[in-house]
Formats: C-alpha cells, structure tokens, sequence
C-alpha cells in the first residue's frame, strides 16, 4: 500500500488542501497524520471537517490536547498559548470530541506513529540520546516494527539505526529501506514549517517497494495569512509563515 503521511497542518486550510490536491496524482491508499491538526492558524474546524469526512486516521498532538481541553498550555510560549486558547473557544462540540477521542499513537500494519515520541507526546526527537530512547521503544513494540513516523518539530528527518549505531539526515533525499535496519522519519509540516522552506511538506509510504519519498507543494499562503490577521491572532504567526521558521 501506498500510505501518505502528513503532521502538523496547524489549521492552515489552504496547505492541508493543496496538500490533499497533490496526493490525488500520487495514486496513494490512505493518509495517516501525526497530530496537531490545529493550532497557529485561523480555520481549525474546516481542516477537522476534511480530515474527518476524508478518513484520515489521526492521532493527538499536544496542541489538540490542549485545544480539546485535556490539557492547559503552561508549557507553551506566548504565541502558541494565544492561538491554542482561541482556537479552543472556536471548536465545534464535535470536533472537540474527536479530538478528545483520538490516541496518542498507533501501530498501522508494519509501522508505528507517534507525534512528538514514543509514549511521550511533548518529547522532541532532537538529540542523540532522544533517538537512541525512541529507537529502543520501536524495537521494544510487539512484532516486526522497523518503522516509525513522528512529528512536533516541523523539520523534515530520518534518523537510521543499524547495530545500535545511529546516523541523521535532515532535508533527507528519498529513502529505500533496508532490511535490518530501523528508521525514525519525520515527514515535515504541513501547516507551520520550520526547516527553512516554507512550501508544505509530507511523504510517502510504499510498504511493497520499501520506499519513502518526500514531497513539497505550492500554496496561496497570502490567504492564510490575512485570515490570521482577520481573526486577531498574533500578526507574528502569520509573518513567520513567509521564512518557514
């Protein structure tokens, strides 16, 4: 199956559909997506109603657990704070139900996802020891799991693990996966990227060809942008989204 993987869209509507539009030419079986759906941006419950009506099978970030009022946002900075309380008073009844009922991670066929790291939503992936920890928990899981897909730090990465020795690519090319190695990849951002590049970023899954590539799109970011700002949300929210940082 050809499996399109997608994270943090960050209620930017205009980047989930674009992406979406892109999938359709790559012929892919379904999309699987690794939390924080919404956040930052201004259209939370359009991307939620897509999301739900187009079956993507999801799993709580730690913005949709605070937006979904699992949790209060003490950890997050100003900006992240603002937007997620505003869009909590924004959530339809129903869409903050299905955020509420959504698992913080998932097995799905020969891979696991996950959105921050395995058993610990908030945790990055950023060091050394943080792949070394994820890398044991994937091995740890039941049955042949050699696959990991995560998110939380909107930058596109593949950290490979063979022999208990670890090597990162960042802005990584398309992989083929080989046997006796483990793979933790990051498909990127689809709504707030910060690697640099601020096109939409997701990839995908070939389980029969064991091949990951990844994929950018061109989006109208001047119309998420000026609902940001429609919205009253923080101007540096939508500023930020031009550098891709």
């Amino acid at each position: 199956m050809r499996t399109a993987v997608v994270s943090d869209i960050h209620a930017n509507l205009e980047a989930l559909t674009a992406v979406l539009d892109r999938m359709q030419s790559l012929k892919v079986d379904d999309v699987v997506c690794l939390g924080d759906m919404v956040g930052y941006n201004a259209n939370p419950n359009e991307v939620l109603d897509i999301l739900r009506k187009e079956k993507v099978t999801c799993i709580l970030g730690n913005h949709d657990a605070c937006a979904a009022g699992l949790e209060e946002p003490e950890d997050f900075n100003p900006l992240a704070r603002a937007a997620v309380l505003w869009t909590r008073e924004q959530l339809t009844g129903e869409n903050r139900q299905f955020l509420a009922g959504l698992p913080r991670e998932r097995r799905i066929r020969d891979f696991f996802i996950f959105h921050g790291s395995i058993h610990d939503t908030d945790r990055y992936i950023l060091y050394r020891d943080d792949a070394t920890d994820n890398f044991r928990f994937l091995a740890d899981l039941p049955g042949p799991v050699s696959i990991g897909f995560f998110g939380h730090t909107h930058v596109r990465a593949a950290l490979i693990e063979q022999h208990g020795i670890i090597s990162t690519a960042l802005a990584p090319e398309d992989l083929e996966l080989a046997p006796g190695k483990r793979y933790l990849v990051n498909p990127g951002s689809v709504g707030q990227p910060r690697d640099g590049d601020p096109r939409p970023a997701f990839l995908v899954y070939d389980d029969r060809d064991r091949r990951v590539t990844f994929h950018h799109v061109e989006y109208d970011m001047r119309a998420c942008q000026d609902k940001i700002i429609a919205a009253g949300l923080p101007p540096r929210l939508a500023e930020r989204l031009q550098w891709g940082m």
